[in-house]
């Protein structure tokens, strides 16, 4: 009769597991490289409020935009340590270089010049500027992660790369290197209590500061269009099990500059689910720039085979404790999404 009880219990406790994953743009990158280190080891006032604002969130999983990457992994180790003494204990970190200031020989931009920033694979001062880094208490399985940040981007099935007069914008060459992801795409597998979770993270290029060639804009819609893209097999074996996409696509569907369609197909792909989360005044705003208003662009979309039990967007209301810290860390919003089996 225990044994009975004890079996009919397990299915139970297997449905009780939550894990909660987040994004969130912490904006911490620095002008030159070690200087984000440097602010996190002299507890640098934007760092301890970002590390405020994941505090009150508490997620088991999250993916950060804005993060200066380093060949140690010295920053994001810091960060992590920080955030133990705050009482989140992050066992797993994954942070691999990624696009953003990668040097090029070409002019990538189109402005007559080399060696800029904008010649760079992803935008960049230097080498690693605003990259991306996962923070997990559960076990990452490094070796299984797929990263596709070399993928060229005239070979991905349907690319629109920009022309002017029939002609490759900026140049034949420029085509030839250049690569799609302006930050990275990574698809990270981690052993959670649901069982192995494929976390698919991005950070986009801003659909603007370019001119009629829409390099930028062509760019922001096919890197979004990736998932679909990746999750249809064109770009070989899709990836087995349950997934969270969660970054910052810099696109909102309804609103600002941009191919809407990119985003809109996505959060209407039926192989995903979009909780639509909101703050406590009911906005789905997780960005506030001043020049455009406040708009959607960071999110976290679970697999159809996940079930959602809550989601959310961290902004506190005027006059509560972390709305200072919540504006002096970010203009981003971290946004969470707890997600159990079926």
């Amino acid at each position: 009769m225990i044994r009975l009880l004890i079996l009919l219990l397990l299915p139970i406790a297997a449905q009780a597991e939550v894990v909660r994953i987040a994004t969130y743009n912490t904006e911490l990158s620095r002008k030159g490289p070690a200087l984000l280190l440097r602010d996190i080891d002299r507890d640098d006032a934007q760092v301890l409020a970002a590390i405020d604002v994941v505090s009150a969130a508490r997620p088991d999983i999250i993916a950060l935009q804005g993060i200066d990457w380093d060949l140690e992994g010295a920053a994001v180790n810091a960060l992590s340590q920080k955030l133990r003494a705050a009482g989140l204990d992050y066992g797993y970190f994954y942070a691999a270089q990624p696009n953003a200031g990668l040097e090029t020989p070409l002019d990538l931009d189109g402005d007559g010049r080399t060696q800029g920033p904008g010649d760079a694979q992803g935008w960049g001062r230097f080498t690693g500027q605003g990259g991306l880094a996962i923070l997990s208490r559960y076990e990452i399985v490094t070796e299984e992660i797929l990263n596709f940040s070399e993928l060229l981007w005239q070979d991905l099935p349907g690319a629109a790369l920009p022309f002017v007069d029939d002609r490759p914008f900026p140049s034949e060459e420029a085509h030839q290197i250049q690569r799609l992801s302006s930050t990275a795409h990574w698809v990270v597998p981690i052993e959670t209590p649901l069982g192995r979770l494929n976390l698919m993270t991005f950070h986009a290029a801003p659909p603007v500061f370019d001119g009629p060639e829409d390099r930028n804009g062509l760019r922001n819609r096919d890197e979004i269009r990736f998932w679909s893209v990746l999750l249809s097999g064109d770009l070989g074996p899709v990836p087995n099990g349950p997934f969270v996409i969660a970054g910052d696509a810099n696109l909102d569907p309804e609103r600002g500059e941009g191919h809407k369609r990119a985003i809109r197909t996505l959060l209407t792909d039926p192989r995903l689910q979009d909780p639509v989360p909101t703050d406590p005044s009911g906005s789905s705003a997780t960005v506030d720039w001043k020049a455009t208003g406040e708009m959607r662009v960071d999110y976290v979309l679970p697999s159809r085979d996940l079930r959602v039990l809550e989601s959310g967007v961290l902004w506190p209301k005027d006059g509560e404790p972390l709305w200072d810290n919540a504006h002096r860390a970010s203009r981003h919003r971290l946004v969470w999404v707890d997600v159990a089996l079926p």
